[in-house]
């Protein structure tokens, strides 16, 4: 299947204003998904399935976070067995939160999971399919039936002993495990992970199996984002409203996790996708809760928001979107990768010049200490000082026409922007910095690039975020959320966040700033992680292993770094990575560089040194 490049207007969205997409209900144990249901929470226990007081005492925890599902691997029969007793542990103890079996390779062990879990992860990737083996493998039409017979003839039992035992399925489909013969057919694309999950979504309506949800998940945010944009448009186009989970697979840890996870899973709750989230975090799984609360507590508060108007603009599409054509000013816009601007920089350390702002805004005078940077000052006090350029406001618009500097900035919000729109189309050298400070600001800043681009205009935009948060955890999540659409709409040209509070250094503000930008794809300035959460897979101390990867390769900007707990979704996963350090077996690592395993069963001990013998035997290497 093809699918045709319509919906430029994806008719389910409002891109200005928050409504939440209509789903159906789902029934998992007494915590109902989807439908008129709260957005719920969830993790992933990391403990290994057989040790069942472990399983017990971690679930609890997760649930005293605040967790409403519970998930845990079943690599095995064994490990599904086994799934009755850590159920009966919890119930009881009084718990009632729903658990889910997490299945991979192996159908068997799906049939067995449905008995003593509410809810049953499958994979299309493996469920049937051969395990992925990167290898370049030809279909005709007709095999590729056969092979669709060979499903259909598998899952429907299983589909039969879900309705016996009233257990819900999540049809989970990983970027990083697609099968070989989607692979052949589609290659490494969104189409090919929408078609991996509809594949088995046609077969649950025929078989008219109802309690389905839904996840296609990528540590690559713009993937992720994509890939689910499409997928609620494909099942809209054949009538379902099967209910999403959202999440950023191997997002990683510390601000890394936070920013990438709120970009990415922000972005889809912004226009109304998303009906259960996990915030995948290399940490333990119950610090997971509260990032995933917070982030779902501030992407829903936008439904109470003043309606915006707005008028999409005809050249965007909702579904392909590229970045929007401007025409550069300096170093801001055109083929140029987004500026960070900062307010009034703090900085004392000059030793990581990646993270310097690209400009300053100091408003009535430049500071007594400079900086290696640009500098914005209001436009009345401007004395064309060298790498100074000025600042105007709706007061000053005036002022533009006889000021001659050859880069301009205008702070403007959306409401006055019919006001400023005849200067901005008579002098390209303004860049306009969008303010905001309407509840929905994702809202009212869309709408301002929308209206840009319906009159023709091309001056760049940077997009100024107002806080006053007293936690850097809060401003990572906020910000990143009110930038995620931006980011994938490609709408970013520059980000600009100012926190009103002494409590979080300004260093600190704009580190937020690059994360977001490089957690978008859009500029790089350190070393990227693409690291699981751990389960009950995981081969060794995922927490102890990542710090000393990180020890050793933070300084490498530009580099990916794959660290995976085991197999399941590793050489796939990090298919984009330029190194992998993958679990092989109990204290044994495998290295890999991107697709290729170059060598197996390391010794856990050994395999940080031999992992820099080989980012070193390829070139990348420098030197702190």
């Amino acid at each position: 299947m093809t699918y045709p490049l319509i919906i430029k207007r994806y008719p389910m969205i409002n891109l200005f204003n928050y409504f939440r997409r209509i789903s159906n209900e789902v029934n998992i144990g007494a915590t109902p998904l989807g439908g008129n249901n709260p957005i719920r929470i969830q993790s992933m226990a990391n403990t290994v399935t057989m040790d069942t007081e472990a399983c017990v005492e971690q679930a609890k925890r997760i649930i005293e976070a605040g967790g409403e599902y519970v998930r845990l691997t079943t690599q095995g029969l064994k490990e599904a067995e086994n799934m009755r007793e850590i159920n009966i542990g919890l119930r009881t103890q009084g718990y009632m939160t729903p658990l889910v079996a997490d299945v991979h390779f192996n159908a068997k062990v799906a049939d067995v999971a449905a008995q003593y879990a509410e809810k049953v992860r499958i994979n299309p990737g493996n469920y049937v399919d051969a395990a992925r083996t990167f290898k370049q493998l030809e279909y005709t039409d007709d095999e590729y039936k056969a092979e669709l017979e060979k499903i259909r003839a598998r899952f429907v039992p299983f589909l039969n002993i879900c309705k016996e035992n009233h257990t819900a399925i999540r049809i989970g489909v990983n970027h990083g495990s697609l099968s070989d013969r989607i692979m052949s057919r589609y290659g490494d694309t969104p189409e090919g992970m929408v078609e991996s999950c509809m594949e088995f979504l046609r077969i649950c309506v025929e078989e008219n199996f109802t309690d389905v949800v839904i996840s296609i998940k990528a540590s690559n945010t713009v993937v992720m984002v994509k890939t689910v944009r499409l997928l609620a448009a494909v099942m809209e186009s054949e009538g379902m409203a099967f209910p999403l989970h959202l999440g950023v697979t191997e997002a990683g840890d510390g601000e890394d996790g936070r920013i990438k996870s709120a970009l990415g899973i922000g972005a889809l709750l912004s226009d109304g996708l998303g009906d259960t989230i996990r915030v995948s975090l290399s940490e333990a799984p119950e610090a997971e809760i509260p990032v995933a609360r917070k982030l779902v507590d501030y992407i829903t508060t936008h439904q109470d928001a003043p309606y915006i108007p707005g008028e999409v603009a005809e050249e965007f599409d909702f579904l392909h979107p590229i970045r929007r054509k401007t025409k550069a000013v300096r170093n801001i816009g055109g083929e140029h990768h987004p500026v960070v601007i900062a307010f009034h920089w703090e900085g004392n350390d000059r030793s990581n010049p990646s993270l310097m702002p690209d400009y300053i805004y100091t408003g009535r005078a430049l500071p007594e200490q400079k900086w290696p940077t640009a500098y914005i000052v209001d436009a009345d006090v401007w004395t064309e000082e060298t790498d100074t350029w000025p600042a105007f406001n709706l007061n000053n618009l005036g002022d533009i026409d006889k000021n001659p500097a050859e880069l301009k900035f205008l702070f403007i919000p959306y409401l006055m922007l019919d006001q400023a729109m005849p200067v901005l189309k008579n002098h390209p050298e303004v860049v306009v910095i969008s303010q905001s400070m309407h509840p929905n600001r994702l809202g009212e800043h869309r709408a301002l690039v929308h209206q840009l681009m319906n009159e023709s205009v091309q001056n760049p935009v940077i997009f100024f975020q107002h806080y006053a948060e007293q936690d850097l955890e809060d401003l990572q999540i906020k910000s990143a959320a009110d930038m995620g659409a931006l980011v994938f709409d490609g709408l970013v040209d520059g980000v600009c966040l100012l926190n009103q509070n002494n409590l979080i250094p300004s260093t600190a503000v704009e580190a937020t700033a690059f994360g977001i930008l490089q957690a978008g794809r859009l500029r790089t300035t350190k070393t990227e992680y693409i690291s699981c959460p751990g389960c009950g897979r995981t081969l060794f101390d995922l927490q102890t292993t990542i710090a000393r990867v990180k020890a050793a390769t933070c300084h490498l900007k530009g580099l990916k770094i794959g660290i995976m707990g085991c197999i399941v979704n590793g050489p796939g996963e990090m298919a984009d990575a330029d190194y992998g350090y993958v679990g092989a077996g109990r204290g044994k690592v495998s290295l890999y560089k991107q697709k290729e395993c170059i060598e197996k069963n390391i010794p856990e001990s050994e395999a940080v040194g031999k992992l820099i013998e080989l980012i070193k035997a390829n070139g990348d290497w420098q030197e702190a």
